[in-house]
């Protein structure tokens, strides 16, 4: 007798290998597989731009990574003696403008070459709403908690979802390593402020335009994220506290079915035993000099050493 209904991820002919580099970008979700991949010691960089969630702010953070196009004086305002830019999350606003612009810069720079060398990217769009700066008419990828009343809020067009979703596939496949395989999720948090009603018009939204988007393009695949969540862990104790965010223990449920799909079995084990000595460094000892200590020390150090040895890149 079955108890609950079980979604997959189709498994993938193309595997990740243990030297593949991983590119993220979009919501918060995205952010907490990446912390997984990075435990696993995989090459990967997430979110240059902070997190943002609409598919119109990903294609443009993509778009200037694609072209390196650093940002000036002239791309940022000031609010509350802080220099922001609505391109990125609140994580680069600071009070001097050249620090604010040597860290969007930097982070610009760091994404641009990785993604030249990457050969994963994963896309998690969270909403189909989208901000728009009055004084400026500019759509935003974050407000930075300046006063409602200098945007407009509405919903995405199906037109401008699908156009943002198909330029950034085209610049990927244009700086990316060749072949590269670009993964599209759904971020399963619920935008609980927009009106449940209006979150799952956005979701919809966004997973139809995805499906329509992808349909021409070999290389891109559709990750049911959002389906095994709303389905698959249809139950409150696989939520934060605020009901909204995952869990660690669904989070990690999720990653494990995406290993399962998308890990050759080398990454697997690779990862498997990385995750053993993440958990193996968070031991601390009441006596630093007590022998077994110093020999749990040394067995430790002598894992890492053997891990090493199957990689180019430095691990831990």
């Amino acid at each position: 007798m079955k108890f609950r209904t079980e979604v997959d991820i189709k498994e993938s002919e193309k595997k990740i290998t243990i030297e593949d580099k991983i590119f993220s970008i979009g919501s918060c979700f995205a952010s907490e597989m990446s912390d997984l991949f990075q435990q696993g010691q995989l090459q990967t960089v997430n979110n240059p731009f902070g997190t943002i969630f609409n598919p119109f702010s990903i294609n443009n953070a993509l778009q200037r990574l694609h072209d390196s196009e650093f940002y000036a004086e002239d791309d940022l305002i000031t609010f509350n003696d802080e220099y922001i830019s609505f391109d990125h999350h609140t994580s680069f606003d600071t009070r001097y403008i050249h620090q604010t612009l040597s860290k969007i810069n930097a982070k610009l720079e760091e994404g641009n070459l990785f993604l030249q060398e990457t050969n994963w990217v994963i896309i998690t769009y969270g909403t189909s709403f989208i901000y728009e700066f009055q004084p400026k008419k500019k759509m935003v990828a974050n407000c930075h908690k300046i006063p409602q009343k200098y945007f407009e809020k509405r919903l995405l067009t199906h037109q401008e979802i699908t156009d943002s979703i198909y330029k950034t596939i085209l610049n990927l496949q244009d700086i990316c390593k060749e072949n590269v395989q670009i993964l599209f999720t759904v971020s399963p948090v619920r935008h609980t402020k927009d009106g449940m009603v209006e979150n799952q018009l956005s979701k919809s939204k966004l997973i139809t335009a995805v499906h329509e988007a992808i349909s021409a393009f070999e290389n891109c695949h559709y990750l049911p994220v959002y389906e095994i969540l709303m389905d698959d862990l249809r139950d409150y104790r696989f939520y934060k506290e605020d009901m909204i965010h995952p869990n660690s223990q669904s989070i990690q449920y999720v990653f494990d079915k995406f290993g399962s799909a998308y890990f050759s079995e080398d990454t697997k084990e690779f990862i498997r035993e990385n995750f053993k000595i993440n958990k193996a460094l968070e031991h601390k000892a009441a006596d630093k000099k007590d022998p077994k200590y110093l020999e749990f020390k040394e067995k430790l150090k002598q894992k890492i050493e053997n891990q090493q040895k199957k990689v180019k890149h430095k691990i831990f």
